[in-house]
Formats: structure tokens, C-alpha cells, sequence
């Protein structure tokens, strides 16, 4: 793949990158400055790419593991952690409140799974490529974050 194909590639992806790092990180300034880093980064190692096929995958992975890093770093300057997630402003398919704060409550594995699978809209293979995970696994960890979402916001709703 030459940056030419890669440019056009990864403009036709860039909302969808946005609205995955958006989902992880909150806020939109953190969702902006890691799809950069991660395009920057997919550009340097271009070269890794076996198959073009696989590019959108590929980038999401190296975006994923952008939003990881961005979030440990969170977690060692703000002890505690900071799930929650306070923009406001952000993807119009994340704006229920009571949605997008159960969300940001789920364990980092099934909130991949999660924002991937149902807001990215990826399939469960896919799911399963971009995490480096089997495609049972993603299918199992999607039952599980599905049952925790309708539990937490079962209780909300009855409350």
C-alpha cells in the first residue's frame, strides 16, 4: 500500500476512528489528538502491513492500544481512575447519560467490545481482529457487557 491509498484509506475511516477513540476516552479533545497518533503512528509503520485487506483492522488496533495508553496514563496521574465520561459533547449515537456513564463503568475488556461491536459498528470478526482476541471470546464478553448494561441500567430505570 503506498501513502496515497493509505491518505484516502484513512480519511474514509476517520470518523469512525474518531467516534471509537471518542467512546473510549470521553473527551473530545483526548478522541482527536489520539486518531493523530495513531494515523501518525500507522504511517511510520506502514511497512508491517501484510495485507491491505486487513488496513482497516489494523488501524483500529494501533488506535485502540493509543486509547489504552492514554488511558493508563490517566490512571497514573489521577489515581482512582477517571471513567467516567465528562464531554458532553461527542457522537450523537453515545448521548443517553445514563447509557454512556454505564459504559465508561464496564471493565476495559468488555467496554471494547461494547464501543467496537455496537457504536463502531464492526462485526464480531472484526471485533475479534482489531482486539487480537478469538471471535468466541468477543462473543462471550459481548454477552457479558450486555448483561451488565441491563442490569445497571435496569436498576436506574426501576429506580
Amino acid at each position: 500500500m503506498n501513502q496515497e491509498e493509505f491518505a484516502r484509506r484513512t480519511q474514509a475511516m476517520r470518523q469512525t476512528l474518531y467516534r471509537t477513540a471518542y467512546l473510549y476516552l470521553g473527551r473530545e479533545a483526548d478522541a482527536l489528538e489520539a486518531v493523530d497518533e495513531a494515523v501518525y503512528q500507522a504511517l511510520r509503520a506502514l511497512g508491517q502491513l501484510r495485507e491491505a485487506a486487513f488496513f482497516e483492522t489494523w488501524l483500529t488496533r494501533i488506535l485502540l492500544n493509543t486509547c489504552h495508553r492514554e488511558l493508563r496514563r490517566r490512571n497514573r496521574f489521577h489515581p482512582g481512575g477517571q471513567d467516567a465520561l465528562p464531554d458532553t459533547a461527542g457522537p450523537d449515537a453515545y448521548d443517553g447519560l445514563p447509557l454512556r456513564e454505564a459504559v465508561g463503568r464496564l471493565p476495559e475488556e468488555l467496554r471494547a467490545v461494547v464501543i467496537l461491536r455496537f457504536f463502531t459498528g464492526y462485526t464480531q470478526s472484526e471485533t475479534a481482529q482489531a482486539l487480537g482476541i478469538p471471535q468466541g471470546t468477543v462473543a462471550t464478553r459481548q454477552r457479558k457487557a450486555l448483561a451488565l448494561l441491563r442490569l445497571e441500567l435496569g436498576e436506574e430505570d426501576g429506580a
